[in-house]
């Protein structure tokens, strides 16, 4: 058996795999987020720990045999977080999150105080990278900062109480700014620029690649004997691409999830920093990989369930449904509730319903949402095409790939079919236990990283697409107006 554990934004999912690629149980323990401040997102890891407990001891009370059985584990979590441990390994304040903006002069700085930064690390500094972020609690915490012994990420963390050893492997690592991406390793000179050396910094290992093994208490609690292997694991796109198979040039995945993503696999480093594409290591040795990343995706839709009293999101995807005939009435909606990467690279931006009137339902405003984020990952899909990346299947994982409506727009805004398969709403989990059985089998992993059984494909439908179209022109049309206003609005 192997467990897989993804440390999300919203939540800690577990997922305990058998040696036949089946997904024997899963459970999950909620999260929130703080926000006590505008452009603030933090969590604290505290937290982190107590949900992976609670998910962990679930399936031990429901699947108790299974879990005993255990060789070996994998961790994949929300990328960029910056976790901050002193000499004595205690946080030293709530951890600092991916979608946090506060630290947009320090991307600015970032890049002046070492100019061939995006030679190096392949990526734009962008506030919701790691590195800036400590820039920021030196420049306003910095006393805290004087006491910063480690600095770890998220799922980084949970190894770290899981086994007592600190380690990161190349994918997470990739979203720091501090790694030398072409290379797998950690440039001293990005570190150097933000006050920080190689000793604040975990240990690097592949992600398929045995790291620390658990706890023997906690092996006791769960009821597992022998050693348990930890993986190297993954940042959860890459994780996710293990889960979904994408990890060979020409497989990409469409990612429904809190944020968004389009992850396709490469053979190289192949950076387009000037896009807001991300290029980064893949989970796997010598694979790297690139990515568009829209910060509010599926959280649009819960967060417009929860605003406009639909019960939940399925709801609302019902109301919305009936919303089609009469699409061209419904209004536009920019999905920018927490800022935006890709292709805008902009903390400021901000969500926008634009064209309400008397006559709009609360299933216009339900198509809107489905539609604005579409439109945002056709944004992205642009970028990766102009960075010459190669796209010949994509998948979609995440929660959102429940809703078959939701399908049916992307395909007609991307223009392109997505395929869905089965159990790809376990995303990143699945990934992370099959990294598991890699680090503790040795075996290749083409072999074991393949892509599950196919549910379904949406096609796109030609004529929703050309009745989007000319929205989307419009959609695109009201960034480009609103967006000097939006920067206004943050403005002190």
């Amino acid at each position: 058996m192997y467990l897989g554990i993804d440390l999300g934004t919203s939540g800690v999912k577990a997922v305990l795999l058998d040696g036949g690629d089946r997904i024997v149980g899963q459970c999950a323990a909620p999260l929130e987020v703080s926000t006590p401040r505008p452009l603030w997102s933090e969590q604290e890891p505290e937290e982190w720990w107590t949900a992976t407990g609670r998910a962990v001891d679930e399936l031990a009370a429901g699947h108790g045999s299974a879990l005993a059985a255990t060789r070996a584990i994998g961790l994949s979590g929300q990328m960029h977080g910056a976790t901050l441990l002193d000499a004595a390994g205690e946080v030293l304040r709530p951890a600092i999150l991916w979608n946090d903006g506060r630290s947009g002069a320090e991307c600015a700085a970032l890049e002046a105080a070492v100019p061939d930064s995006r030679r190096i690390t392949g990526n734009l500094a962008m506030p919701g990278f790691t590195a800036p972020k400590l820039m920021w609690v030196a420049a306003h915490e910095p006393e805290l900062f004087a006491r910063v012994a480690k600095v770890l990420l998220p799922k980084d963390y949970l190894r770290y109480r899981l086994s007592g050893e600190h380690v990161a492997e190349m994918s997470d690592a990739s979203g720091t700014l501090w790694l030398d991406v072409a290379n797998r390793r950690w440039s001293q000179e990005m570190l150097a620029a933000t006050g920080l050396d190689l000793g604040h910094m975990p240990r690097l290992v592949e992600g398929s690649a045995p790291s620390a093994a658990l706890a023997p208490s906690l092996a006791r609690r769960w009821g597992m004997s022998g050693e348990v292997v930890i993986a190297g694991g993954a940042g959860d796109n890459a994780a996710g691409a293990a889960g979904v198979g994408t990890v060979s040039p020409g497989r990409a995945f469409l990612s429904l999830g809190t944020s968004g993503v389009l992850f396709a696999a490469n053979r190289a480093f192949a950076p387009n920093p000037e896009r807001a594409v991300h290029a980064f290591c893949h989970c796997l040795p010598d694979t790297w990989h690139q990515m568009s990343v829209i910060l509010s995706a599926a959280a649009c839709l819960a967060w417009a369930a929860s605003v406009t009293g639909a019960g939940d999101e399925a709801a609302l995807v019902a109301e919305a449904a009936k919303a089609e005939d009469g699409l061209e009435r419904a209004p536009l909606f920019l999905p920018y509730l927490t800022g935006e990467r890709t292709p805008h690279n902009d903390p400021h931006a901000k969500g926008v319903f634009f064209g309400l009137d008397q006559a709009t339902s609360r299933g216009d405003l339900g198509w809107a949402v489905l539609e604005g984020v579409a439109f945002a990952f056709a944004d992205g899909h642009d970028a990766l095409l102009e960075a010459g990346t190669e796209i010949d299947e994509t998948s979609v994982i995440g929660g959102g790939a429940r809703s078959a409506l939701w399908g049916r727009i992307l395909a007609a805004a991307l223009r392109c079919p997505l395929t869905y398969h089965a159990g790809g709403e376990v995303g990143p989990a699945l990934g992370a236990a099959r990294l598991a059985r890699l680090a503790a089998t040795g075996e290749r992993p083409e072999e074991v990283c393949t892509p599950p059984p196919v549910d379904r494909v949406a096609n796109p439908d030609t004529a929703l697409a050309e009745r989007m179209a000319p929205r989307l022109e419009r959609w695109r049309a009201l960034y480009r107006v609103l967006g000097p206003e939006m920067r206004r609005f943050d403005a002190p």
